[in-house]
C-alpha cells in the first residue's frame, strides 16, 4: 500500500487532515471515497483501507472537521460539535473537487459508515451523478438516545442551543477516557476484543486522536439534518445504486428508518447481518465476512459499467426488501 497524507484548507480556516491510500494490486478497479463515523479518524480503518487495495480500490479518505487529526471546533478538543449539518456537506464537496476527482481512476465509488453514510446521503441529494455505486453501512438515519426518550432529548437539545449552551456537554456526555477493564463488555460497538482495543491502543499512542462525547450543538445539529432527511420525497432525486448493510445488534442506531430510506430510493439493496453490533466493519470475522461478500457481489466489475443501475433489485419494487447473511 503506498500511502500519502496532507492537509486542505477549507474557505473558513480549517484543516482537514486526509490520506489517500494506492492499490499495488495487478487489478486496479477504481477509487474508494471512505467516509468514517463520529469520533472516527483514519487510522482506525487501516485494515478495512487494506481489504480495499487488496481488491483493487486506490482508497481516497479524510478526518470529518472536529475529530481525528482535523480541526478541532471548541478549545476542548474532546467535545464532539458541529454547528450545521451543512459544513460536513460542505466539507465533503471541498473534498471531493480539491483532492478526489483531480487524481482519482475511474469509476468513483463510496464506502461509508454512520454518521459519514448519512452525510454521504444528503449529498448525493444534490450531486447524484459523481459516483457509481455506494455502500452504507449502519447508517445514521436516526439515533437512538440511551437511557433518555426521544422525545425528551429533542426538547432538551433545542432548549441547551437557545440558551447559550449549544458548547457544553449533553448530559450524560463527557471527555474521552481510557476503557477500563470492564469497557468491552459494556461497549455497544463490536463483539470483537481485538479490534475494540486496537482502537483505544492508537489513541494510546496518539492521544490527539481522542475525541469524547457530543454538545447539545452537535445533537441538535442531528436531529436537525434527521429531519431534513425524513421529509417527504427526500431521496426522490438519488439514483446511484446504494447498498445498505444494517447491523442486526445496532444499539446506536435503529434499523427501521434505514428500511424506510432504502425503500424511498430508485436503486437501493438492503442486508441485515445477524448479530453484527454497529461497527459492522470492526467486528468479528464472521460478520465482516458476511459485510465483504455482500460487497464483492454490489461491486463486481459487471456492476460497474455504464447503465448497470438496475442490476440489482430497488428495495422499493421488491417484495422482500430484507435478506439476512
Amino acid at each position: 500500500m503506498l500511502s500519502y497524507f496532507d492537509d486542505l484548507k477549507t474557505p473558513d480556516g480549517a484543516h482537514l487532515r486526509y490520506g489517500i491510500f494506492r492499490s499495488e494490486g495487478a487489478v486496479r478497479r477504481g477509487t474508494m471515497l471512505l467516509l468514517t463515523g463520529r469520533s472516527e479518524f483514519l487510522e482506525k480503518y487501516a485494515e478495512v483501507i487494506l481489504d480495499l487495495n487488496h481488491r483493487g480500490w486506490d482508497v481516497f479518505s479524510f478526518d470529518w472537521r472536529g475529530q481525528g487529526l482535523s480541526a478541532r471546533m471548541l478549545p476542548n478538543r474532546h467535545k464532539g460539535h458541529i454547528r450545521d449539518y451543512g459544513v460536513y456537506i460542505g466539507d465533503l464537496d471541498l473534498f471531493l473537487r480539491r483532492v478526489v476527482i483531480p487524481d482519482a481512476a475511474r469509476p468513483l465509488a463510496g464506502l461509508a459508515h454512520s454518521m459519514g453514510a448519512h452525510i454521504l446521503v444528503r449529498y448525493l441529494a444534490h450531486q447524484d451523478r459523481l459516483f457509481r455505486r455506494v455502500v452504507l453501512t449502519a447508517p445514521m438515519i436516526d439515533i437512538y438516545t440511551n437511557i433518555f426518550p426521544v422525545a425528551f432529548a429533542r426538547l432538551l437539545a433545542r432548549a441547551a442551543t437557545r440558551l447559550g449552551r449549544s458548547h457544553a456537554y449533553a448530559l450524560g456526555e463527557g471527555d474521552y477516557r481510557p476503557p477500563s477493564l470492564h469497557a468491552f463488555r459494556k461497549n455497544r460497538l463490536t463483539t470483537d476484543y481485538e479490534r475494540y482495543m486496537s482502537i483505544h491502543r492508537r489513541i494510546e499512542r496518539n492521544p490527539g486522536l481522542a475525541l469524547g462525547g457530543v454538545t447539545y450543538g452537535w445533537l441538535q445539529a442531528t436531529f436537525e439534518s434527521i429531519d431534513a432527511m425524513a421529509a417527504p420525497g427526500f431521496g426522490r432525486s438519488i439514483r446511484t445504486p446504494v447498498l445498505m448493510v444494517s447491523s442486526g445488534d445496532d444499539q446506536v442506531v435503529p434499523a427501521g428508518p434505514q428500511l424506510t430510506l432504502c425503500r424511498g430510493l430508485e436503486d437501493c439493496h438492503f442486508v441485515s447481518i445477524s448479530g453484527a453490533r454497529h461497527e459492522i466493519l470492526m467486528e468479528q470475522d464472521q460478520y465482516r465476512d458476511a459485510f465483504w461478500r455482500a460487497f464483492d457481489r454490489f461491486m463486481a466489475p459487471e456492476a460497474l459499467v455504464d447503465g448497470s443501475a438496475g442490476l440489482l433489485q430497488s428495495a422499493s419494487m421488491a417484495s422482500s426488501a430484507s435478506h439476512r447473511e
